[in-house]
Protein backbone atom coordinates (compact mmCIF):
# COMPACT_ATOMS: atom_id res chain seq x y z
CA UNK A 1 0.00 0.00 0.00
CA UNK A 2 2.90 2.38 0.79
CA UNK A 3 4.51 2.32 -2.25
CA UNK A 4 0.85 2.68 -4.28
CA UNK A 5 1.12 5.78 -2.51
CA UNK A 6 4.19 6.76 -3.18
CA UNK A 7 3.78 6.07 -6.60
CA UNK A 8 0.56 8.17 -6.50
CA UNK A 9 2.23 11.25 -5.27
CA UNK A 10 4.98 11.11 -7.73
CA UNK A 11 2.93 10.36 -10.75
CA UNK A 12 0.44 13.94 -9.55
CA UNK A 13 3.34 16.14 -8.73
CA UNK A 14 4.73 15.24 -12.04
CA UNK A 15 2.09 15.97 -13.97
CA UNK A 16 1.80 19.43 -12.21
CA UNK A 17 5.05 20.11 -13.40
CA UNK A 18 3.73 21.49 -16.90
CA UNK A 19 1.21 23.05 -15.52
CA UNK A 20 3.19 25.26 -13.43
CA UNK A 21 5.76 26.43 -16.22
CA UNK A 22 2.67 28.01 -18.11
CA UNK A 23 2.27 31.56 -17.89
CA UNK A 24 -0.73 34.31 -18.43
CA UNK A 25 -0.21 37.06 -20.92
CA UNK A 26 -0.05 39.74 -18.21
CA UNK A 27 2.63 38.27 -15.94
CA UNK A 28 5.29 38.59 -19.13
CA UNK A 29 4.24 40.82 -21.83
CA UNK A 30 2.50 44.52 -22.01
CA UNK A 31 -1.04 45.22 -23.55
CA UNK A 32 -0.29 48.65 -24.07
CA UNK A 33 2.95 48.21 -26.33
CA UNK A 34 2.56 46.75 -29.59
CA UNK A 35 5.02 46.09 -31.63
CA UNK A 36 5.63 45.03 -35.46
CA UNK A 37 8.75 43.33 -36.92
CA UNK A 38 10.10 42.29 -39.88
CA UNK A 39 12.93 39.76 -40.10
CA UNK A 40 14.44 37.00 -41.37
CA UNK A 41 13.85 33.67 -39.75
CA UNK A 42 16.55 32.13 -38.07
CA UNK A 43 15.41 29.35 -35.98
CA UNK A 44 11.97 27.93 -35.06
CA UNK A 45 11.26 25.74 -31.28
CA UNK A 46 7.88 24.01 -32.06
CA UNK A 47 7.01 22.94 -28.53
CA UNK A 48 4.70 22.52 -25.87
CA UNK A 49 2.98 24.88 -24.50
CA UNK A 50 3.96 27.34 -27.38
CA UNK A 51 5.94 27.62 -29.83
CA UNK A 52 9.26 30.08 -29.96
CA UNK A 53 9.73 31.75 -33.70
CA UNK A 54 13.89 33.82 -33.19
CA UNK A 55 14.55 35.50 -36.25
CA UNK A 56 16.70 39.09 -37.14
CA UNK A 57 15.21 42.41 -37.87
CA UNK A 58 16.88 44.92 -39.98
CA UNK A 59 17.06 48.27 -38.18
CA UNK A 60 17.06 51.45 -39.97
CA UNK A 61 20.89 51.91 -39.29
CA UNK A 62 21.56 48.61 -41.22
CA UNK A 63 22.49 46.16 -37.98
CA UNK A 64 20.61 43.82 -36.86
CA UNK A 65 19.10 42.64 -33.92
CA UNK A 66 17.73 39.16 -32.80
CA UNK A 67 14.29 38.67 -31.07
CA UNK A 68 12.36 36.20 -30.40
CA UNK A 69 8.39 35.69 -30.21
CA UNK A 70 6.13 33.22 -28.68
CA UNK A 71 3.44 31.95 -30.40
CA UNK A 72 0.48 29.92 -29.79
CA UNK A 73 -0.24 25.84 -29.08
CA UNK A 74 1.22 24.24 -32.25
CA UNK A 75 -2.04 22.00 -31.99
CA UNK A 76 -4.10 25.27 -32.15
CA UNK A 77 -1.78 25.80 -35.54
CA UNK A 78 -1.08 22.57 -37.11
CA UNK A 79 -5.24 22.52 -36.91
CA UNK A 80 -4.95 26.13 -38.71
CA UNK A 81 -3.06 24.42 -41.25
CA UNK A 82 0.53 25.26 -40.11
CA UNK A 83 3.73 23.39 -39.72
CA UNK A 84 7.55 23.58 -38.40
CA UNK A 85 8.23 24.11 -41.73
CA UNK A 86 6.14 27.27 -42.16
CA UNK A 87 8.48 28.80 -40.20
CA UNK A 88 11.91 27.70 -41.56
CA UNK A 89 13.88 28.06 -44.14
CA UNK A 90 15.12 32.24 -43.81
CA UNK A 91 12.53 33.65 -45.20
CA UNK A 92 10.31 36.84 -44.28
CA UNK A 93 8.43 36.80 -41.32
CA UNK A 94 6.28 40.04 -40.23
CA UNK A 95 5.06 39.89 -36.68
CA UNK A 96 2.31 41.96 -34.80
CA UNK A 97 2.63 41.29 -30.97
CA UNK A 98 3.41 43.16 -27.77
CA UNK A 99 6.59 43.69 -26.17
CA UNK A 100 7.77 41.88 -22.65
CA UNK A 101 7.59 43.98 -19.35
CA UNK A 102 10.99 43.11 -18.66
CA UNK A 103 12.33 44.90 -21.75
CA UNK A 104 14.32 42.23 -23.76
CA UNK A 105 13.74 41.30 -27.36
CA UNK A 106 11.07 39.58 -26.67
CA UNK A 107 7.45 39.84 -27.67
CA UNK A 108 4.07 37.29 -27.39
CA UNK A 109 3.01 37.27 -31.01
CA UNK A 110 -1.10 38.00 -32.00
CA UNK A 111 -0.05 37.19 -35.80
CA UNK A 112 2.15 35.68 -37.94
CA UNK A 113 2.54 36.84 -41.52
CA UNK A 114 5.21 34.54 -43.60
CA UNK A 115 4.39 35.50 -47.49
CA UNK A 116 1.00 36.06 -48.23
CA UNK A 117 -0.41 33.65 -45.19
CA UNK A 118 -1.75 35.10 -42.11
CA UNK A 119 -1.94 33.05 -38.67
CA UNK A 120 -4.10 34.60 -35.47
CA UNK A 121 -1.14 32.66 -33.07
CA UNK A 122 -1.87 34.67 -29.77
CA UNK A 123 -0.22 32.71 -27.32
CA UNK A 124 -2.56 33.00 -24.50
CA UNK A 125 -6.32 33.18 -23.73
CA UNK A 126 -5.90 35.53 -20.91
CA UNK A 127 -8.19 38.13 -20.74
CA UNK A 128 -5.45 40.70 -20.33
CA UNK A 129 -4.59 39.87 -23.74
CA UNK A 130 -5.82 42.31 -26.53
CA UNK A 131 -8.06 41.04 -28.82
CA UNK A 132 -6.45 40.35 -32.35
CA UNK A 133 -6.93 42.63 -35.69
CA UNK A 134 -8.18 40.95 -38.47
Amino acid sequence: MRIWISSAIFVASMCALPVSAHHSFAAEFDGSKPVTLKGTVTKVEWRNPHIWIYFDVKNPDGSVTAWQCEGGAPNALTRQGWSRDTFEGGGPLTVEGYLAKDGSKTCNARTWKVGDRTVLAGSSSDNAAPPASR
